[in-house]
């Protein structure tokens, strides 16, 4: 499979997805992480057209069926316009949510520092042999920072599988998490990932914890992490998306990414919207 949206092609890259193609449509599967929404899902090359919604559910109950544990459904389109067919009358009745996303793009000589970026931070990739304490606090930062209706065990569920991929593959030397700590208490005020493969760096989960909001961190976590990766791990572009409301857009915009593609897509979950 090679998608041309390159949110989708660096969505199936990390080490453990599994991705087969089947006549109209591609499967991408997380067996260490089922309850991942865009680590286990399918992929079409068009917006679904009337009748799809029922079609797709049940080409997804075929593919994943067998794993209880996946207690979603998720679809998306390998289009980089934006387009969304008919997405909304077939699937939001059926209690989906509606993915819209941008993907921004970067080179490393692309990426400037922002005039407001804190200095105070300390900025460092997590060694994926050790650091457990950071690890395990990132964790904790991501389940503070979930969206409304994620359940906090299911989502630290999530989270630390999530992880315990990505250590993986930052063992095999293709990456690294990166964590922006605060100088007086050591504690990871904002963190993210680069997953790096075939020359791509894909950011991962750039979170920021509520206390430290609009102080620069961010800003300064995404171009020192992207400046490391593009040395030790040999990063020549950056890939980052977020959704098309988002309102760090404009920050990453300033720090030099420039708007790609679009991309949209659905997912449904067991449970209260956003959950």
């Amino acid at each position: 499979m090679t998608p041309r949206s390159v949110a989708i092609a660096t969505d199936v890259l990390p080490v453990g997805r599994i991705v087969r193609r089947r006549p109209g449509y591609t499967v991408v599967r997380s067996p260490s992480n089922p309850a991942h929404f865009w680590g286990n899902f399918l992929v079409f090359e068009e917006p679904p057209g009337e009748g799809d919604a029922h079609r797709w559910e049940a080409l997804f109950e075929r593919e994943f069926g067998d794993e209880p544990r996946v207690r979603h459904r998720a679809f998306t389109w390998d289009r980089t316009d934006g387009a969304a067919g008919r997405a909304r009358e077939e699937f939001l009745p059926r209690g989906y949510e509606l993915d819209d996303s941008i993907a921004l793009v970067a080179a490393p000589s692309d990426l400037r520092p922002h005039r407001r970026a804190n200095d105070a931070v300390a900025v460092r990739a997590l060694d994926p042999r050790g650091d457990d304490e950071l690890w395990a606090a990132v964790v904790e930062l991501q389940v503070a920072d979930r969206e409304p209706g994620h359940g906090e065990e299911d989502y630290r569920s999530f989270s630390l599988a999530r992880l315990a991929d990505r250590r993986a593959h930052f063992l095999a030397g293709r990456g690294a998490w990166y964590v922006a700590l605060d100088p007086d208490t050591g504690a990871p005020a904002a963190s993210c990932g680069i997953v790096v493969t075939d020359g791509r760096g894909r950011f991962q989960a750039v979170e920021t914890a509520a206390a430290y909001r609009r102080r620069g961190i961010a800003s300064r976590l995404l171009v020192d992490a992207a400046r490391h990766a593009a040395r030790a791990y040999s990063a020549e572009r950056f890939v980052i998306v977020a959704d098309a409301n988002y309102h760090a857009l404009g920050l990453y915009e300033s720090l030099g990414f420039v708007r790609a593609e679009r991309v949209v897509g659905v997912a449904w979950w067991q449970g209260e919207p956003g959950g």
